[in-house]
């Protein structure tokens, strides 16, 4: 991390949506104010100010120990130029302990734990720096892409639950129900009686347009032409018209996915022109898209950054947590963890399998020796971080052949 600032006043904000408490201490622990601000642009401005004039130096001795690792109030106070360290929410729970065994919670209280654990404890903390514009944006471009992920699958969801009411037949044609030319197909032909109607011609132009060569139309319509289900009166005009809704929504998240997944790619491709070669490194690795590669950059750009593997397969959840005590000892799975780092990495190891044969082998080996699907993804994740950590400390492209040795992807 570098040397440490030269900081000599320490200050604690319990941030709230509303307000937010402050604390400073001098380097005996000694408090020298306490007060709260209003969660607005107003009061982050009289926080700053306040800070500096009661620590009674510049801003940059000042270290200001916060919970959070981006948002409003730490891009303020970097601005400003305090040296700001984020705390772990479980770790000040701890620290709290020590002024109260009571269990009791107070903003003011957590305020002052905050400074005064800064003071005592630095080597907790992770200092923070200021991310660069393209992370800020890739961060949240990334984040509108899983919540659209997310919201896609509930949608689809919703869709594959209608139409098992009355139509399971078309479910056959596709795993992904929310796929265009299947919302296309079930807009021609929305109900069994629709499908007998139907003449070949109509899908043979929606399967043309799609380039689909699984189904035909004769054998599509055979398949949804199958003997349909008996419903009650009244059920088939119910899940049409919801399904009519469903439809039209999944096509508009769809749009707007496909837009964010072009703009991660654009952005990647900027930062990449203007001299990023870590993010050519990555994209060389099988498994890794645009999501996976945004959610890489945004959410762990630091310890990339730094080359800090021990702190990058903490945050992803692959590094094992071990407890120990006399002769029992227990390896668990990490919960505490990046969820979209986990999720990310998850999927790059997933994807890394199927597509290439180094990857594939080591995968069939673990799941030999009895490892399940979930425990093989993550022992694979963790050896795709350690390979390329070893790519970015050496500025190399992915090469398959260096990782057929053992050692090469050794921990």
């Amino acid at each position: 991390m570098g040397e440490q600032p030269d900081v000599i006043r320490f200050a604690g904000v319990d941030w709230g949506n509303e307000e937010h408490y402050a604390c400073v201490v001098d380097a005996e622990g000694t408090v020298m104010g306490q007060s709260r601000f209003r969660a607005t642009g107003d009061g982050l401005e009289q926080l700053t100010a306040w800070l500096t004039r009661r620590a009674g130096v510049r801003s940059d001795h000042v270290g200001v120990g916060i919970e959070i690792t981006h948002g409003p109030v730490v891009d303020v106070l970097l601005e400003r130029g305090f040296v700001v360290f984020a705390l772990n929410p479980k770790q000040l729970d701890r620290f709290r302990d020590r002024f109260t065994v009571a269990g009791a919670k107070d903003d003011r209280r957590d305020a002052r734990v905050l400074a005064d654990s800064l003071r005592t404890d630095r080597r907790a903390f992770r200092q923070l720096t200021a991310a660069a514009p393209e992370i800020v944006e890739l961060r949240e471009w990334s984040r509108m892409a899983e919540d659209l992920t997310d919201e896609r699958r509930r949608l689809v969801n919703r869709l594959r639950a209608q139409l098992r009411r009355y139509f399971p037949q078309a479910l056959e044609l596709t795993d992904d129900p929310g796929t265009e030319w299947f919302l296309r197909v079930l807009e021609r032909i929305p109900t069994p009686a629709a499908a007998r109607q139907r003449h070949h011609a109509a899908i043979g132009k929606i399967l043309r347009e799609h380039r689909l060569r699984k189904w035909t139309p004769q054998t599509l319509l055979a398949t949804l032409r199958q003997t349909p289900l008996v419903v009650a009166p009244g059920t088939i005009e119910a899940a049409t018209a919801h399904v009519r809704l469903v439809r039209e929504r999944i096509r508009l998240v769809n749009g707007q996915l496909k837009m964010c997944l072009r703009r991660l790619d654009e952005i990647c491709d900027e930062a990449q022109a203007g001299g990023q070669r870590d993010i050519g490194i990555l994209r060389s690795f099988p498994g890794v898209g645009p999501i996976v590669l945004a959610t890489l950059l945004a959410e762990a750009w630091r310890p990339l950054a730094s080359r800090d593997y021990p702190v990058l397969r903490a945050l992803c959840g692959v590094a094992p947590v071990t407890r120990r005590s006399g002769k029992r000892r227990l390896v668990l799975m990490r919960r505490a963890c990046n969820g979209r780092l986990r999720n990310a990495l998850y999927h790059w190891a997933e994807v890394a399998a199927q597509r290439d044969d180094v990857w594939k082998a080591r995968s069939v080996a673990l799941k030999k020796r009895g490892h399940s699907h979930a425990r093989t993804c993550r022992a694979l994740g963790d050896r795709l971080l350690a390979a390329a950590m070893a790519a970015l400390r050496t500025q190399t492209l992915y090469d398959p052949t260096r990782l057929r040795q053992p050692s090469a992807l050794a921990a």
